[in-house]
């Protein structure tokens, strides 16, 4: 079974779609109430396209797709950017969104630590939750402008020092993950 959380209009095909309002065709159920309408382990794939920032509580709604999701299923996340004008120019955005978004749920067993990892490991601040991922691909989606798509390479080729330095000069529209759950 495949879930698109927060599906609004965009009612997919072959997927449960999810939302908080009735959009003629998906399930109704308040997001920010846990647990979610599902048993443990029932989704082999998440969509969630612009749901988590309006959510009330990160590690919450995180740990409820963690509980929701069969091992090794797929979860694919889209979120505006923080320092862009799609997150900070809507006001019922609640939790900004980095390319470092993930980095407390990551798993990182059995594969060299980059020195920002092995600080952080050390670091984290997941409440010590069992909601664990791999973390197969985290980019920067700079524009969906065609003229300015050429850029998500080179916002790409490092994307943590890309943040860290020159995001508040030129500001991706959005990050995007996809997760392995590890369970």
């Amino acid at each position: 079974m495949k879930l698109n959380i927060g599906c609004g209009n965009d009612l997919k095909d072959g997927y449960v779609n999810l939302d908080v309002v009735d959009y003629g065709g998906n399930q109704i159920h308040n997001l920010n109430k846990f647990p979610y309408p599902f048993d443990e382990n029932t989704f082999d794939e998440i969509y969630a396209s612009h749901i988590l920032e309006h959510l009330d509580n990160f590690h919450n709604s995180v740990t409820e797709l963690f509980r929701i999701a069969k091992p090794d299923s797929i979860i694919v996340i889209y979120a505006p950017f923080f320092l862009n004008t799609k997150y900070f120019g809507e006001p019922d955005h609640k939790i900004p969104f980095s390319i470092r978004t993930f980095d407390n749920y990551e798993y990182i067993e059995n594969r060299k630590l980059k020195f920002y990892e092995k600080w952080k490991l050390n670091h984290r601040t997941n409440y010590k939750g069992k909601a664990q991922f791999e973390i197969i691909e985290k980019k920067f989606i700079t524009s969906h402008f065609s003229a300015l798509k050429w850029m998500d390479f080179i916002v790409n080729l490092e994307p943590v020092i890309y943040e860290r330095f020159f995001a508040g000069i030129f500001s991706p529209e959005e990050v995007y993950f996809k997760l392995r759950v590890i369970k």
